[in-house]
């Protein structure tokens, strides 16, 4: 099948390559020609794992191309996806200017009857608006489809190949049967293909990430009445997730999520709420003990050290929003660095991945480094961000000999008490009992 992707951020790119990787013909689209340039020279702007290996596989066998030439894609293909984004206004809604261009360029270049698909996240009825402006520039057939994407950062190529399931809004049985055979090399492990009307899709994507959303910060209100009492959230959340009503995913408590979907998803689907006249008084919740648990640690560091930080020096291990990913937005770490440095701190940082997309977000005033231990050497407090496999078995005899004084700060709990306790280092965690074995007098 010969299919069209305009946007090669995440979404995009992701898609078109597995796409790609399962025969398809595929052209990903982008307005911004240095981009297209260098992922025609083999260049990928995001860290995704296994993304780049793929990418140049089927660009090497001519399944996959970059253009900036939107007419000849859209000519050429019988499947169009958009998958631009959609940014968050400051008024929560979602920002649909870029998704109502192309719909208008894809009806303007159709030279015959064009699906076009939704790949990007998009309020509820955004389908309706994107048929009524792609139809209103051309007299050829256009229908739309709403095709929501369930990607984890970190795992999205598997996630995409072998997804857990297939949602299909669309509004007759010819595209039904397209999108069916479009995705059914990806659903041979027995996943399902649910066919739905555009309105349904549409609202399964935001209420999938908002229940996510709403779990995490759920146990995170847990973790800080099991802080409060002496409880251990990580015994709770085992008994809590043995319950086959409940399960096991998203129930670690943490500093709070990031990332591009779900704090703009829950402010779409509360601004789309708003719109029909209903408060989302849970997600209303959720959002603010989101924002809370980001400056958990902060909280932390100020009752230990007093809200003035002059001459202390906090090292920040991880800085992405999670691990396996480069991507900054919304992530935890920016809160802390920028109260640190508000205080008076000096912030040094490290992530494997994050850390040029850091300096653009949080600036200069934090001290970067590739090596973990040089972040700590002559801190006066190691704040654990983000769980990358990396930080989870350092030396600490070499940590404890170089930090000023051995006091970790565990914001995703993945130090246990006993390595805590056999190498004297005070922690502190979310919901979890303090080990105060290092404290100085």
């Amino acid at each position: 099948m010969k299919i069209a992707v305009v946007g090669t951020g995440y979404v995009g790119l992701v898609a078109g390559t597995c796409f790609a990787e399962m025969g398809n013909h595929v052209t990903c689209v982008d307005i911004d020609a240095e981009k297209i340039a260098r992922l025609q020279e083999g260049l990928i702007p995001i860290y995704e794992p296994g993304l780049s290996e793929l990418v140049l596989n089927n660009v090497r066998h001519d399944r996959l191309h970059f253009t900036t030439d939107l007419k000849t894609a859209v000519e050429e293909a019988r499947v169009v996806f958009i998958a631009v984004g959609t940014p968050s206004g400051e008024d929560g809604s979602a920002d649909l200017s870029a998704v109502f261009k192309v719909a208008q360029d894809i009806g303007r270049n159709a030279n015959g009857p064009k699906l076009i698909v939704d790949k990007s996240t998009v309020p509820v009825g955004t389908a309706a608006r994107v048929k009524e402006l792609a139809q209103a520039e051309t007299d050829h057939a256009m229908s739309v489809c709403s095709n929501p994407e369930f990607l984890k950062e970190g795992a999205a190529i598997d996630d995409f190949l072998k997804p857990d399931r297939v949602v299909v809004g669309a509004e007759n049985e010819e595209d039904f049967e397209l999108m069916n055979d479009l995705y059914r090399p990806f659903v041979r492990n027995g996943a399902p293909i649910y066919n739905m009307d555009p309105l349904s899709a549409e609202m399964t994507k935001y209420a999938s990430n908002a229940m996510l959303a709403t779990r995490i910060s759920f146990m995170n209100e847990i973790a800080r009445i099991c802080d409060a009492v002496g409880a251990d959230v990580n015994r709770v959340r085992e008994g809590v997730g043995s319950d086959g009503r409940i399960g096991k995913p998203f129930l670690y408590s943490g500093i709070g999520y990031g990332g591009s979907c779900f704090p703009k998803d829950v402010k779409a689907i509360m601004h789309t709420a708003k719109e029909y006249g209903y408060t989302f008084q849970i997600l209303d919740a959720v959002e603010d003990v989101n924002q809370g648990m980001k400056s958990l640690m902060l909280d932390r560091i100020t009752e230990l050290y007093g809200e003035d930080l002059s001459g202390r020096t906090i090292g920040l291990w991880g800085l992405a929003f999670k691990p396996r990913t480069d991507d900054m937005r919304e992530a935890p770490a920016i809160t802390l660095a920028k109260g640190l440095l508000a205080r008076g701190a000096k912030v040094r940082a490290t992530d494997p991945e994050a850390i040029a997309n850091a300096r653009e977000i949080i600036g200069e005033e934090v001290e970067y480094h590739d090596d973990p231990y040089a972040v700590i050497d002559g801190a006066d407090a190691l704040i654990l961000c983000t769980e990358w496999n990396e930080y989870r078995r350092p030396d600490f005899e070499r940590m404890g000999e170089l930090m000023k004084r051995k006091l970790i700060l565990d914001g995703r709990n993945i130090y246990s008490a006993n390595l805590m306790e056999q190498y004297g280092f005070e922690r502190y965690g979310v919901g979890i009992p303090p080990v105060r074995t290092g404290v100085k007098a």
